[in-house]
């Protein structure tokens, strides 16, 4: 991942916090901070379909955030210090979650919608849309997973 070009010519990088069924991300975000890149991460809002990318001050700072009830990361609600990605300069690159995905770019999450939102959110952004790829396990990549007309392409897929 951090040899990868889109990688190393972002600047502004959103990137989820890892369940344990998941590519571990950790080591990543170090060396977002170690290469002097700004890290997002997402903030969900529970019954909605509403996420928005905050911004990290340093790897530590994973520290002081509060874990959800879906046992996830995240800064918590009345946390209004974090400048929001789409608030400033938009976002180069987001590295993506899921659960199953498809050659086609395909992606199946956890059925909120959470992702494909927010990617139409960056449209709208002067900055457009930021340059997005999945990290997945080889066990996740199938023939094809189900999509519908809200659901955006992933535009590349790492695995090993």
């Amino acid at each position: 991942v951090i040899g990868h070009p889109k990688y190393q010519d972002s600047k502004r990088i959103a990137i989820f916090l890892s369940m344990p069924d998941e590519i571990q991300t950790e080591a990543i975000i170090k060396d977002i901070f170690k290469q002097g890149k700004e890290c997002f991460i997402p903030r969900y809002k529970p019954q909605s379909n509403h996420m928005d990318m905050l911004k990290l001050s340093s790897a530590e700072d994973i520290s002081s955030l509060i874990l959800t009830s879906w046992n996830i990361l995240q800064p918590s609600d009345d946390d209004s210090t974090r400048e929001e990605a789409l608030a400033g300069g938009g976002l180069d690159l987001i590295f993506m979650p899921g659960l199953g995905f498809d050659k086609k770019g395909n992606r199946l999450g956890r059925g909120k919608g959470y992702y494909d939102t927010y990617l139409e959110r960056c449209m709208k952004h002067p900055s457009g849309k930021p340059y997005t790829i999945a990290l997945a396990f080889r066990e996740q990549i199938c023939e094809s997973v189900p999509v519908t007309e809200n659901d955006v392409q992933v535009d590349e897929i790492l695995y090993e």
